[in-house]
């Protein structure tokens, strides 16, 4: 199978996240989950002042566009091509090119992934991030997207939250 790129697609101006919504529910529909791995809205924090108020609020970094991690075939670049609201892959004519480590680098995306010395089941300590020093139990692991799921006790119940590889350590 061939290697997976992170792609651009250009969209209606507006219609970011319903081309991610409904790239998603394609890949879901299709089974495709993998062939396309990530759809991706990059966002920024924006400070903005109203009425002598600071706010940080999220922005789009790219108006119009949307980034895909994804095996680049007939099937995939049919399926993302016709999704509605996509006018096309951003490269020259109708071949989509795939973005260099350096281009991806500012995005905050990184192309090695991180090797983890922790399974299902396993007993784990958060070490960043607002759930800072709680201590929960794996319940999947998802390589692609680099997070870990955990079970915290929350309110005095069980509740599952997505956790980065790196803020998390084994016990």
């Amino acid at each position: 199978m061939s290697e997976a790129n992170w792609y651009v697609v250009h969209t209606y101006s507006g219609y970011e996240n319903k081309v991610k919504a409904n790239i998603e529910k394609t890949i879901e529909n299709r089974h495709l989950e993998d062939q396309i791995l990530e759809v991706r809205v990059p966002l920024q924090d924006v400070v903005e002042v109203k009425n002598g108020v600071s706010k940080t609020v999220q922005k789009k970094m790219f108006p119009g566009y949307v980034l895909l991690n994804m095996v680049m075939n007939d099937d995939t670049w049919y399926v993302v091509r016709n999704t509605r609201g996509v006018t096309g892959f951003v490269g020259p004519g109708s071949k989509p090119v795939p973005l260099t480590e350096a281009e991806m680098r500012p995005l905050g995306i990184q192309a090695e992934s991180v090797k983890v010395d922790f399974e299902v089941g396993d007993t784990v300590n958060v070490i960043g991030g607002i759930w800072k020093d709680t201590v929960g139990v794996v319940q999947t692991i998802n390589e692609s997207k680099q997070i870990v799921t955990i079970n915290v006790e929350l309110f005095g119940r069980e509740t599952p939250v997505e956790i980065s590889f790196a803020e998390v350590e084994k016990m």
